[in-house]
């Protein structure tokens, strides 16, 4: 039953003639579920409507190309043509089964497409691009902005025969075309789509109006932009603020308000140790300037935080998104009062990350985003006495999987709590829904009928008294710890720090600029690199050319700016080569340093898995399989992902 503190997000609210049962709206997030051309698949299909029917209001999808030419990623949606329009009708058609809304994000990527083989010169509204483009992007003339205007509607119009309920129209984080028209950061053109705020709107402003006078008043138009860049030199508060007020003039009927942009990594789509509601001040103050519903975004991952923002009247609308991939029941669930039984988004990005890399969008922590899910798993045909070895997150996902499948599942944990590494995994900054993960997948496991043994060590004789069928190894993985280092007096691995095992000295080395080693060092290093007499010194040596190597994310870049803010010293292209009871000593660039008075030395070069239950269980001939770090040491996302994708089938 629905408690009484959530009940604002559960009112209606109009957007112009269209109803919306809730104020929870999906924000647009890539999938990659599109074909290679831009056809709605089946796989995107049930991707939406899987939300809808976990009782999401209104879904804003990915974006979608209004011409044929540039592309946003490998498999962006496509409108440019009549062709698109009966697939995007299956997809209104599943939605709205359900009571949900759906409006297509029309963009045209301009200097954001992807240089695909054949792509001509990328465009945009000045020969200004991102930092990182190979080559400037070419500036449009006055009539192919003309074109591309006809375009914007012409694909509006499509959507609306389809059966959509209405578009979003990017106009965000100085990103893509109207966002770039929008941003004196990369519009620098003298004409009358440039100069001031009145003459960078105006691209946008004629778009709406193409829109209106193709699709008719009663079609709603929803707009994106950014309250704020929170960039020097990029627009804004008060821009965003005049911008609004002009959108309303012109017949937009929503504003959707993020802020920052795509380029400074952490702005725009906020990882963890940012606030939560990031872009919240820009709908306050944009909320005061119209009359039309003000949407909000931003880790917006938790029900006590929708609630809050509409109770105290900050926006009208709240836009969830990764909380609803790794949960498309949020919403139901909120209704239901079951708060505890939601997946909680750790805020990783994998999701961001993962369309760029892979064939569609992954979760970190919900390992099934494909029509092929949990919810889809078929009870076994043999029904198996099952030992899981290890409570950590392959453990628990395994033991769930299999316990769903019918079969008789005992885990077995060797200390006295469940968890394993997901629970030090929430210990360093910026990470603690870690522990908010680890509650859920514990308690998912006990309600699914597993039986748990704690404070168990496994051996032969266990195994000999206890008859399994087979057995599921995800006992993890240790630090790695060489010899060297045990020749200083206080040295230790880095986790030992975050377990509260050992102490950290003033002079502090650490070995190893992976996630982990970088992780321990921004949580011993002082909060403000002031100087102070009592501060410690951290310094950070890695072999490879650059830290954390494995991580492209916005969280990586948050990691990294706190380090060099707090004064930690990062040594690349180093491998230490000897260390005594004071020095370490390390080679870089053909020269020999020494750092003097190391009082702590911890060491994050990695993990390496133990055998021990392979060997028995190959001489006992039962047959097992290996999961998670047990297996090959890698994230908590490939642990879920392994115990999944491997007990589904047993």
């Amino acid at each position: 039953m629905l408690k009484d503190h959530y009940q604002k997000i559960f009112q209606p609210i109009m957007i112009h003639n269209m109803e919306v049962k809730n104020r929870i709206f999906m924000s647009p997030m890539s999938t990659n579920f599109a074909t290679k051309d831009g056809y709605v698949t089946d796989e995107m299909i049930y991707h939406y409507a899987r939300r809808a029917k976990g009782g999401v209001g209104l879904i804003i999808t990915e974006v979608v190309m209004v011409e044929p030419i540039y592309k946003y990623i490998a498999h962006t949606a496509s409108l440019q043509d009549d062709s698109y329009i009966e697939g995007w009708k299956r997809l209104a058609d599943e939605v709205h089964k359900y009571g949900g809304k759906i409006c297509p994000q029309l963009l045209h990527p301009a200097y954001m497409a992807l240089p695909f083989p054949g792509t001509p010169q990328l465009v945009g509204p000045s020969e200004v691009g991102p930092y990182y483009a190979k080559q400037p992007p070419r500036a449009l003339r006055v009539d192919e902005i003309h074109e591309l205007v006809e375009q914007f509607g012409d694909t509006a119009l499509r959507a609306k025969k389809a059966g959509m309920d209405g578009v979003e129209i990017h106009a965000a984080h100085a990103h893509a075309l109207i966002g770039g028209f929008l941003s004196p950061l990369y519009n620098k053109r003298i004409d009358e789509y440039g100069g001031d705020i009145t003459h960078r709107i105006r691209l946008l402003l004629e778009v709406i109006a193409n829109v209106r006078e193709k699709c008719g008043r009663d079609f709603p138009i929803i707009v994106r932009i950014s309250g704020d860049d929170y960039e020097d030199g990029g627009q804004s508060l008060h821009e965003g603020c005049y911008i609004a007020k002009r959108l309303e003039e012109a017949g937009a009927d929503m504003i959707h308000v993020s802020g920052g942009t795509t380029i400074h990594r952490g702005s725009s789509i906020t990882p963890p140790g940012t606030s939560q509601a990031s872009h919240v001040i820009g709908a306050k103050e944009i909320k005061k300037c119209v009359h039309i519903p003000v949407a909000t975004v931003g880790r917006l991952n938790e029900p006590w935080i929708l609630e809050e923002i509409l109770e105290r009247d900050l926006a009208d609308i709240c836009m969830v998104g990764r909380s609803l991939l790794c949960d498309p029941d949020f919403v139901n669930k909120i209704m239901l009062n079951k708060l505890d039984d939601i997946r909680p988004c750790i805020g990783c990005l994998g999701c961001l990350s993962s369309t760029m890399l892979k064939d569609h969008v992954e979760c970190g922590i919900n390992p099934a985003l494909t029509m092929e899910n949990e919810e889809t798993i078929v009870p076994a045909s043999v029904i198996k006495k099952i030992l899981v070895i290890g409570g950590g997150p392959a453990g628990l996902e395994a033991s769930y999987i299999l316990r769903k499948r019918g079969h008789n599942v005992t885990l077995a944990e060797k200390s006295s709590q469940l968890g394993g590494a997901m629970i030090v995994a929430g210990y360093p900054i910026a990470k603690q829904h870690f522990a908010q993960v680890t509650k859920y997948f514990i308690k998912k496991t006990i309600d699914s009928g597993v039986d748990v043994e704690l404070n168990t060590c496994v051996d032969k004789e266990y195994l000999e008294n206890h008859h399994f069928d087979e057995v599921i190894v995800a006992s993890g993985a240790k630090p790695i710890e060489l010899e060297m280092f045990k020749k200083h007096p206080h040295s230790g691995v880095a986790q030992d720090i975050l377990h509260g095992k050992m102490w950290a000295g003033k002079n502090v080395v650490i070995v190893g600029g992976g996630s982990v080693g970088c992780e321990v060092a921004d949580f011993i290093a002082p909060l403000v690199n002031d100087r102070h007499p009592n501060n410690k010194k951290i310094t950070v040596i890695e072999m490879k050319s650059n830290i954390i190597m494995d991580d492209t994310s916005p969280s990586r870049s948050v990691l990294v700016q706190r380090m060099e803010r707090k004064g930690v010293q990062i040594i690349t292209d180093a491998k230490v080569t000897g260390v005594d009871k004071s020095t370490v000593t390390y080679q870089k660039d053909g020269q020999t340093y020494v750092i003097k008075e190391v009082d702590t030395i911890l060491e994050a070069i990695g993990y390496q898995s133990d055998h021990f239950f392979e060997d028995i269980l190959e001489k006992m001939n039962i047959s097992y399989h290996v999961l998670g770090d047990a297996n090959h040491s890698g994230k908590i996302k490939n642990a879920i992902t392994d115990a999944y994708q491997i007990c589904k089938n047993i």
